[in-house]
């Protein structure tokens, strides 16, 4: 318990902000009950959507984070969007699916979920993607919350410890879901999750919390004895029954002959996830330039959810993918424990 002090945390092993569909208001319950701490994901929902699911969870539990994605400042290559659109509609078209219009510029409906958390504070708020502003800083700390920062890499993790956040999300290239990195065009790197923690915890005191690649009590020790006080987890949690995983998905995370890589077909953004034919197939062509990639293909991926099509469906995953079982949360969560 001792290396869990500085942050003051319920537990060593918390659940992960798993946009999309998978992290529940129940998830977040659950994992409450069993004495631990979610995220609830802020990305893809409006001020109001996420005002809703707040009170949702505030129903069973007051002890629970938020995550917002910050929003990149950089425009994204207009034309390099619409070479990929060219690219992919014969395919999306045949299947009797459709994309999206043209969205270059998408905030997440950010200043409203800042002012909302200003307004309606949480204990803990996280950022992804990038840092907020100062000013942002100020106002969430003055509503009341605890900050912390997802870092890739040394350098993210020295700039955004020039905030004084209460903590950093280290996050490996293992992890499933989209890779936090400051600079969407950069391809991050692929340091295991206990270097990057030694790292990082040579070069600031800031309290460190392990993400990517934490599947069994061994990695969660290694993760500690690297530095690290606390670690978030996701894709151990994809097949719990609390989970709201696409029925697509939870099939796909049990087939034997599934593999995870990194790609940016579906979003722009790399993030690790399941290999399907479609990011096999586009992966080349695909853009550094979420979110209007995002946007473009969000109505092939409902489509392929709603028939159950693999081959068209994001399926986000990590390395350890394999180790996931159905269960309860208290129960997965307590299997990781060290």
């Amino acid at each position: 318990m001792g290396r869990m002090r500085r942050l003051n945390l319920p537990s060593p092993v918390l659940a992960a902000p798993m946009a999309g569909g998978p992290s529940t208001p129940a998830l977040v319950h659950a994992v409450a009950d069993a004495g631990s701490l979610a995220f609830v994901p802020a990305g893809y929902r409006t001020a109001g959507q996420l005002a809703d699911d707040l009170q949702q969870v505030r129903t069973r539990t007051s002890g629970f984070g938020v995550n917002l994605f910050v929003p990149d400042p950089r425009p994204v290559d207009r034309a390099a969007v619409a070479r990929y659109r060219e690219v992919i509609t014969a395919e999306v078209g045949s299947l009797g699916a459709s994309l999206g219009p043209e969205r270059l510029e998408d905030d997440d409906d950010w200043e409203a979920k800042v002012e909302l958390l200003c307004q309606d504070p949480v204990p803990w708020v996280s950022f992804t993607f990038g840092l907020p502003d100062v000013a942002v800083v100020r106002r969430l700390r003055v509503a009341g919350s605890r900050l912390l920062m997802t870092v890739t890499d040394v350098d993210e993790a020295r700039a955004a410890a020039d905030l004084q956040p209460d903590g950093l999300v280290v996050q490996s290239a293992a992890a499933g879901g989209h890779r936090g990195t400051f600079d969407q065009h950069r391809t991050p790197n692929t340091d295991d999750l206990t270097d990057l923690v030694a790292a990082i915890t040579t070069i600031t005191d800031v309290p460190v919390v392990g993400a990517g690649g934490l599947a069994n009590p061994a990695a969660v020790r290694r993760a500690f004895e690297a530095g690290a006080e606390a670690v978030v987890v996701g894709t151990a949690l994809l097949l719990a029954d609390e989970a709201g995983t696409r029925p697509t998905h939870r099939t796909a995370l049990g087939d034997p002959a599934s593999t995870t890589t990194t790609m940016r077909a579906y979003t722009g953004r790399v993030a690790r996830g399941i290999r399907t034919a479609f990011s096999d197939r586009y992966e080349r062509d695909a853009p550094a330039a979420y979110p209007a990639v995002h946007h473009l293909t969000a109505p092939l991926r409902r489509w392929a959810a709603e028939h159950d099509d693999r081959d068209h469906l994001h399926l986000w995953a990590g390395t350890a993918f394999r180790t996931a079982r159905p269960g309860p949360v208290s129960e997965l969560l307590g299997g990781l424990a060290p």
